[in-house]
């Protein structure tokens, strides 16, 4: 198995009160202070199928500079989601399965070019999303819990789709196991390493108390298993799986 990441944008930044703002009393947050940003989604190459996690923001999207009081900016483009997977070697046409964290749409504005791959989500997000046909496959999480998470399912061998509600209703994290490593693809649990350090929440969810379940999940599940952290909004991420860089809390 090869977990590789798929490089949208670079150079980008997030203020401390994006970033920690859904935690604690936001007048102790420094707006002024800023974290790096990106934009990356990853793929699992298992030897036998091509697994993508997230579809990043829609090809035909402009870039646009930052503005004055902006609280996050991915920064600039490298390349639209189909040209960064063939930087990679890959094919549309080989990809079958995508692993959807949540329906927003820098995770979801490509789905729509890989029509014969299966995409696995929560059901309310394919409610959310209105997503139909026979290529949807809409996760029940059958396979009950994994580790200290409550609801999962096996989606290949070592790869699981784990829920864990609150940035958006039907959220999910990607898991996969290799060589005794768990590689935690989370979608936006947090957006930098920072906050989940330090225990705090964004400023972007759907459930206030289930996101802080989750978080405390995440954190848990990190103290008890090497685990590589693998963020989709900073650069951390790519130096965490490049490294194989083990979290610690």
């Amino acid at each position: 198995m090869e977990i590789k990441a798929v490089k949208l944008y670079e150079g980008g930044f997030m203020t401390q009160d994006f970033a920690f703002g859904g935690s604690g009393d936001k007048a102790m947050l420094d707006e002024t202070k800023q974290y790096p940003s990106s934009l990356q989604n990853y793929l699992i190459d298992t030897g036998k199928e091509v697994i993508l996690v997230d579809t990043s923001v829609p090809s035909e999207l402009p870039e646009m500079p930052p503005k004055e009081g902006q609280k996050i900016y991915q920064g600039r483009k490298l390349q639209d989601y189909l040209s960064a997977l063939d930087s990679l070697g890959y094919k549309k046409e080989q990809v079958t399965k995508i692993l959807l964290t949540h329906k927003h749409p820098d995770h979801s504005g490509e789905l729509r070019s890989f029509p014969n791959a299966k995409i696995y989500l929560s059901e309310k997000e394919a409610d959310d999303l209105k997503l139909t046909g026979e290529n949807v496959v809409r996760v029940a999480f059958k396979d009950g819990s994994y580790h200290n998470f409550d609801k999962s399912e096996k989606i290949a061998e070592g790869i699981y789709l784990v829920s864990a509600p609150g940035h958006t209703n039907g959220n999910s994290i990607v898991i996969a196991e290799k060589d005794g490593i768990f590689y935690m693809m989370h979608g936006d649990v947090t957006y930098t390493d920072a906050a989940l350090l330090e225990n705090k929440l964004s400023i972007v969810f759907e459930d206030k108390e289930a996101a802080k379940k989750t978080l405390e999940n995440v954190r848990e599940f990190i103290k008890n298993n090497p685990t590589v952290y693998l963020s989709t909004h900073t650069p951390e991420a790519l130096k965490h799986l490049e490294e194989k860089a083990i979290m610690k809390l």
